[in-house]
């Protein structure tokens, strides 16, 4: 397996608005994920832990600073390769899932393996595969308006690890899911990474970070610390921050 990171971010700065409207959402960030690995993102809210997982699935451009994926420079790319690199390497997990209403949780799943040029049947099986990896099989034929809140994000983290996905990104995944649900959740996000993909959980449970290798802390935009999965709970003490 290769060590090279998949996703690298070197000196990135995410500046939004201007003037008397500026917010410095990140600031001199530099972060990388190399396969095998999840990486879990922890800070307070607004420390700008989703703007990071943005820009690093090219959702977003950097004021600032150098992305890539695979050794390729998000930065050189135009919208339509950037959305490309998206499709064939990117998995997304969003909080508010973004299932699209007319298709079914099959449909949906298979949507961006269709997109890459795989054939429809191809995309379906795929799509029921990931389906049940996540403990939905039987929602296959259903609508995202007749399922519950837990049972639309499972689909969603479906969708996100569907195919090949060499970086899976995840912003809190078991947000609407129960302890149990939860967990299984997590087991499937370590065992994509355990085979060569590499993960970014954004997480705010010490519980739910003690599956990465890595937890990296994010305070008004800075990484601010970063430790082992044995020892995220050192990484919450309000003192940290003011330390580094």
């Amino acid at each position: 397996m290769s060590t090279e990171p998949i996703v690298r971010m070197h000196e990135v700065s995410r500046v939004h608005g201007a003037g008397a409207t500026e917010v410095h959402a990140l600031r001199g960030v530099s972060f990388h994920v190399r396969p095998g690995e999840l990486v879990a993102v922890m800070g307070p809210s607004g420390s700008g832990k989703s703007t990071l997982l943005s820009l690093a699935g090219g959702l977003d451009q950097a004021t600032a600073g150098t992305v890539s994926i695979e050794g390729v420079d998000l930065g050189s790319l135009n919208q339509a390769g950037r959305a490309r690199i998206r499709r064939t390497s990117v998995g997304y997990v969003f909080q508010d899932f973004n299932l699209i209403p007319a298709l079914t949780a099959a449909e949906n799943v298979a949507l961006p393996r269709e997109l890459d040029g795989v054939r429809s049947r191809q995309a379906r099986e795929e799509a029921r595969a990931a389906l049940a990896e996540v403990g939905v099989a039987d929602l296959a034929d259903r609508f995202p308006d007749d399922m519950s809140g837990g049972q639309q994000q499972r689909v969603a983290i479906a969708r996100a690890i569907v195919g090949e996905r060499r970086l899976i990104l995840a912003d809190e995944p078991t947000g609407a899911l129960d302890t149990d649900t939860g967990e299984q959740i997590l087991r499937v996000l370590r065992d994509r990474c355990d085979a060569g993909a590499a993960g970014v959980l954004v997480t705010h449970e010490a519980r739910h970070a003690a599956w990465a290798d890595r937890v990296v802390f994010i305070r008004d935009g800075v990484v601010v610390d970063e430790a082992g999965a044995d020892d995220p709970d050192d990484l919450l003490e309000p003192s940290t921050a003011g330390e580094r």
